[in-house]
C-alpha cells in the first residue's frame, strides 16, 4: 500500500458563525417551536446552503418577496437586514414578524437615520445588490445615499454639497480595501462626518486578521463558504492579497485534490455563515487521502452574542 503523502492544516481561529448568524438561525429554530410549521423566511436567512437547507427540513420556507407569504402565516426577516417598507407592509397585512437582522446591522441603519436627520448626505461604502446594502438603502428616503464601491468611485463622486457629507459601510466588507476607500474619502472631503466606532462588524476583522496570520505560512489555501456571501469571498482576497493561492469552496465534496498536488502546508478557514460541521467534514474528506495534521491558530477570542427578540423569550 503506497504511504499517504503528509499534509499540514492551519486552521484559523476565529472562522465560522458569528453571533449574528447564530442569533438569526436561532430565530428561526425558535419560530418554527412557537408557531409551528412552516415558518417562512424573507430572503436566505444567512449566505449558506446547508444551514438554508437545514432549516428548510425543520419547516421554514425561504421566499424572496413579501408577496410570496400566504396570510396568517408568521414570517422572519434575514440577518442581512430589510428595508423599512418591509415591516411597514408586514403590518398593514397584519403578519406576525420577527426580525432577524443582525444587531450591527441595525447599528449601521440607526447611523443612516441619524445622518441624513443632521442634513447629511451619505456615501455608502458596499457592493451593489447585497441584501445589506439595499436593506440600509431602504432606511432614509431615495437620493439620501450615494454607494461607493471603490477607490475610483470615492475619487469620482461630484456632491451637490461637500461640506455635508457623512460615510457609513457594509459590515462585511475587505478591512483593507475599505481604508483605502475612506482614505480617498477623507482627503477629498476633510470635513467628511465618519461613523462612531467602526462598521464593518467584529467576526469580518477578526476572520480576515486570522487569515492573514497564516496565510504566509500556507501552500494554499480553503474558503468554506457560500458563493453569494460576502464575508467569505472577502476571505478569499485576503489571502490571495498576502500571495497564497484561494478557493471559495461549499462542502468537502468540492475538494478539488488536483489543486492540492504540490499542497504540503494547506490553510482552512470558514465564513461567518459556515458551521463548525462543514470544517470537520472537510478535515474528515482531506483525512481520508493524506497523513493529516491539524494546527488551529487563534488570533482572537469572541465572546459577543446577542439577545433573542422579546417575543420568543419564552420559546
Amino acid at each position: 500500500m503506497t504511504a499517504r503523502l503528509p499534509l499540514k492544516l492551519l486552521i484559523a481561529a476565529p472562522r465560522g458563525f458569528c453571533a449574528g448568524v447564530d442569533r438569526a438561525i436561532v430565530i428561526v429554530e425558535r419560530a418554527i417551536e412557537k408557531y409551528g410549521a412552516p415558518v417562512y423566511v424573507r430572503h436566505e436567512i444567512v449566505h449558506n446552503k446547508y444551514v438554508v437547507d437545514s432549516l428548510r427540513a425543520k419547516g421554514a420556507i425561504f421566499v424572496e418577496e413579501l408577496d410570496q407569504v400566504p396570510d396568517g402565516v408568521p414570517v422572519v426577516f434575514s440577518a442581512h437586514g430589510v428595508p423599512k417598507a418591509v415591516p411597514a407592509k408586514a403590518e398593514e397585512r397584519g403578519l406576525d414578524y420577527l426580525d432577524a437582522t443582525c444587531p450591527l446591522v441595525s447599528k449601521v441603519h440607526r447611523q443612516a437615520e441619524r445622518q441624513v436627520e443632521a442634513g447629511r448626505h451619505i456615501l455608502f461604502i458596499g457592493h451593489k445588490g447585497h441584501p445589506e446594502v439595499i436593506g440600509t438603502f431602504g432606511q432614509v428616503d431615495a437620493g439620501s445615499m450615494t454607494l461607493i464601491e471603490t477607490v475610483e468611485d470615492a475619487e469620482s463622486f461630484a456632491p451637490a454639497d461637500p461640506d455635508n457629507l457623512s460615510f457609513l459601510t457594509q459590515t462585511t466588507l475587505s478591512v483593507d480595501d475599505t481604508a483605502a476607500i475612506v482614505e480617498a474619502l477623507q482627503r477629498r472631503f476633510p470635513t467628511i462626518h465618519a461613523p462612531k466606532g467602526e462598521d464593518i462588524c467584529y467576526a469580518t476583522s477578526n476572520r480576515q486578521a486570522a487569515v492573514k496570520a497564516i496565510a504566509a505560512q500556507c501552500d494554499a489555501l480553503y474558503v468554506i463558504g457560500a458563493p453569494n456571501s460576502s464575508n467569505s469571498l472577502r476571505l478569499v482576497e485576503v489571502a490571495e492579497r498576502e500571495g497564497t493561492p484561494a478557493r471559495l469552496i461549499q462542502r468537502a465534496d468540492d475538494i478539488d485534490f488536483a489543486w492540492l498536488e504540490n499542497v504540503r502546508t494547506l490553510g482552512l478557514t470558514a465564513g461567518a455563515s459556515a458551521p463548525e460541521i462543514l470544517v470537520r467534514e472537510v478535515v474528515d474528506r482531506l483525512a481520508a487521502r493524506y497523513d493529516v495534521t491539524e494546527e488551529q491558530v487563534e488570533t482572537a477570542r469572541e465572546t459577543v452574542s446577542f439577545k433573542l427578540p422579546r417575543e420568543l423569550g419564552a420559546a
